[in-house]
């Protein structure tokens, strides 16, 4: 089988390996149908991810089918549409004996500290697929991590319902953040420095929309908010000026959600954190329930991912594909890999 390898920053190398085998019962192999390419993943191509040695197999947003099952595996059966978290947690931690698996004190995430899915068949045990609708396309299936990101840091904040939000960064996972705020009850604007991710935030059902290149986030607030200003703000953007804006603006008492992966560190403004009490909130990943949950809402529609799809490469072209986005920039939203 065909299996692409990062071997440094800048490279993709496809080599054909061993179809992988079934270990115990409990595992399940899949054939990948579909993968979509993350920021994060971008990151690691410039050699800016904090956390991936190389070499590394990339891939953790993707769909598959199965095509064998473990004797004790009762959750899914061939031919069906699966995805899959791709967190290898320690279960006996502090976090995970309470739940909170997606931060194990352990945690490797496949793509990333453990081996993508980047390669025609890949393994998993039970416990860690989710089955996708029967209505649901394979491109659906690759967005759904990316969606789980959004409903598990929506919840981050206190409730949405009847909120003024602001989101900073209309790539994929903002413009699926600020969906899924709009799905919890929020009032939201989104802002980006490209007209052409607004433009597609737009045709996602987000109506305010603001180009910090024509107008400041005060004056953005001002006209989806007016004297009501924000009350909670998601990062999604990555970059340190974005969260300073969310900072300075955002009102009295209110939750900004760190959702980016920085390539450079940000400097924050703790006494504006202090003199105004905000709170500053972390959030990684997902768990099952954020998994089952973007299931739910794309299925249904009530999340539209169609509008983020930008263009397909086949697997013989993923080094291509990591260039077209580069050399594109802010004209992207997501590249799907075609098995």
């Amino acid at each position: 089988m065909r299996q692409a390898v990062m071997p440094k920053p800048g490279a993709i190398d496809i080599h054909e390996v061993e179809k992988p085998v079934l270990s115990n019962d409990t595992e399940v192999l899949i054939e990948v149908k579909k993968i979509g390419v993350c920021g994060s993943d971008i990151h690691v191509y410039h050699g800016k991810h904090p956390f991936t040695p190389y070499p590394v197999i990339q891939g953790h947003e993707y769909s598959g089918e199965v095509v064998q099952v473990g004797a004790k595996v009762n959750k899914v059966k061939k031919g069906d549409k699966v995805t899959a978290r791709p967190q290898l947690v320690c279960g006996v931690c502090g976090p995970c004996l309470r739940g909170d698996y997606n931060i194990c004190d352990v945690l490797k995430v496949e793509g990333f500290q453990a081996p993508g899915v980047a390669q025609d068949f890949f393994i998993l045990p039970e416990d860690r697929l989710i089955k996708l609708a029967d209505g649901m396309s394979f491109e659906m299936g690759a967005l759904v991590e990316p969606t789980a990101v959004a409903a598990h840091c929506t919840l981050k904040a206190r409730d949405l319902k009847g909120k003024n939000v602001v989101v900073t960064g209309a790539g994929p996972i903002g413009n699926l953040v600020a969906q899924f705020a709009q799905i919890r009850g929020a009032n939201v604007l989104i802002t980006d420095l490209s007209d052409y991710r607004l433009d597609k935030a737009k045709d996602c059902g987000i109506e305010h929309v603001s180009n910090p290149k024509t107008e400041s986030l005060a004056k953005g607030v001002d006209r989806a908010f007016g004297s009501d200003g924000f009350d909670v703000g998601f990062e999604c953007a990555g970059v340190e000026i974005a969260l300073d804006q969310l900072i300075q603006n955002i009102n009295k008492g209110g939750d900004v959600v760190a959702v980016a992966v920085y390539g450079d560190k940000p400097r924050v403004d703790v006494s504006i954190l202090g003199d105004r009490e905000l709170s500053l909130i972390g959030t990684l990943m997902y768990k099952h329930s954020d998994y089952e949950e973007a299931v739910k809402y794309i299925e249904s529609g009530e999340i539209s991912t169609a509008p983020l799809i930008t263009k397909n490469f086949p697997f013989e072209s993923y080094l291509e594909a990591y260039k077209y986005i580069d050399k594109q920039g802010d004209e992207t939203l997501k590249v799907i890999i075609d098995l």
